[in-house]
């Protein structure tokens, strides 16, 4: 049917599933932390920002070694989200909170941390498979794919405003109710989608294929060693942005706090048009430092504006998240392409998304929970106070890890950055 129809028209098609398969995501993503600390689950918020990671370790094997060699992306994809969609929307009702009792009673809290790990066991590996079908039924995918994946961040911020501005929802379960709809919604669209035969029908797989481990040829260079371990090190204080930021600005006393969140979104669509622009003169090794440094300025501004709740630090430090992200993940997605050559490339970039979406991400969950239920405690002035010290560690580790990738790393290839790598990059992401 796709060879039939317009680019135009599969455009609009595509178009719609990225926008509804990101607006799944971020109708809860941002606003599940405020929701556990109104339902006496504070202490275990982590939790939540962990089974992302988890997830993102364990889906290449569900593509890998399923969904590319036996069933039709379309399907598959359909599949999981109905499935994750229906576990999303059912998992507050496992809670059980009675805060007017003498000691406020949390039931549940477990199993709603579980059901969370089932839908992101099932969300996850349809990032991989939206880009698949993307990618088959695009004929100029580097002028089309970065115009469509752009919607998908478009839906992140859509889903932000409507749970959070219009609903004033970031502490009701009604945002499960929301994303698990869409999810839903999105499963029963994908059976009109083309026809997308799995990829790696009869073709052989291994763990080896699928954990990317060819690859690691590449850290034989010693910048992209450096490359590497930065990259994987730095995820453990940027988790504390996706973790603890919405918490944070909502203990700011500013209404709405998803919705504000949403700015930094919006930044992020306008640093990724720049990008060629900035790549041009800055090249690869300049993006990577100016994007390290936007994190610690961004935990800086969080820092010195959390005694006070000064707005325009808090929401500096959200807008800085275009340079933040684009600048650090996509100049880094695009340094992988550029350095492996073309029979590793694929697996070099799963390799980056493992090292971090996946550990990284995974262990800066945990540590960073640890320490933000350690420091951060009481209510009102005190509270803001102890923020201001929490974010203060994540600014200080990103800043070493920054000096000691300018000292290290020397490798800074001058080809220029075009609209193709731009697009394999977008291709690659995984988080917004």
């Amino acid at each position: 049917m796709s060879s039939q129809q317009s680019p135009v028209v599969i455009g609009i098609r595509l178009s719609i599933m990225m926008f509804l398969e990101f607006f799944v995501w971020g109708a809860w993503y941002v606003t599940v932390g405020n929701y556990m600390k109104a339902h006496g689950m504070e202490s275990i918020t982590h939790w939540a920002y962990t089974v992302g990671p988890i997830a993102a370790i364990i889906s290449p094997f569900v593509l890998g070694m399923v969904a590319d060699r036996f069933f039709s992306s379309e399907r598959v994809l359909a599949l999981l989200l109905v499935i994750g969609g229906v576990v999303l929307a059912y998992a507050p009702s496992v809670i059980v909170y009675d805060p007017n009792a003498a000691e406020p009673i949390v039931e549940g809290s477990t199993a709603f941390i579980l059901l969370l790990l089932v839908h992101m066991l099932c969300y996850m590996p349809t990032l991989g498979l939206t880009n698949t079908i993307a990618f088959s039924h695009l004929k100029n995918q580097q002028v089309w794919f970065p115009l469509i994946r752009v919607f998908g961040t478009i839906g992140w911020i859509i889903a932000g405003i409507i749970v959070s501005k219009f609903m004033h929802a970031d502490t009701l379960p009604n945002q499960f109710y929301v994303a698990g709809g869409a999810a839903v919604l999105l499963g029963i669209y994908s059976l009109t989608l083309p026809h997308t035969p799995p990829p790696s029908k009869g073709k052989a797989i291994s763990v080896r294929d699928i954990l990317g481990l060819d690859s690691l040829a590449l850290l034989k260079d010693r910048s992209f060693l450096v490359f590497m371990a930065s990259s994987l090190l730095i995820c453990i204080p940027l988790a504390s942005y996706y973790n603890f930021a919405p918490m944070f600005v909502g203990d700011a006393n500013i209404a709405d706090p998803a919705f504000e969140m949403t700015f930094g979104q919006m930044s992020e669509i306008l640093f990724m048009l720049l990008m060629p622009f900035f790549f041009k003169f800055l090249g690869v090794k300049r993006m990577l430092l100016f994007g390290m440094f936007a994190w610690v300025l961004r935990y800086a501004f969080f820092a010195a504006g959390a005694s006070e709740a000064v707005y325009w630090m808090i929401i500096s430090g959200i807008v800085l998240h275009g340079i933040c992200y684009d600048f650090f993940f996509v100049t880094g997605q695009i340094y992988v392409e550029q350095k492996a050559g073309p029979s590793i490339r694929a697996q070099a970039q799963g390799f980056l998304v493992l090292a971090t979406q996946g550990f990284g991400m995974l262990i800066g969950a945990q540590v960073m929970g640890l320490l933000k239920n350690e420091i951060v405690t009481g209510e009102g002035a005190e509270r803001l106070l102890n923020w201001k010290e929490f974010w203060i560690i994540p600014a200080a580790t990103a800043f070493v890890i920054m000096v000691i990738f300018l000292i290290l790393f020397k490798d800074d290839p001058k080809k220029e950055l075009t609209e193709e790598d731009v697009a394999k990059a977008a291709g690659t992401e995984e988080m917004v």
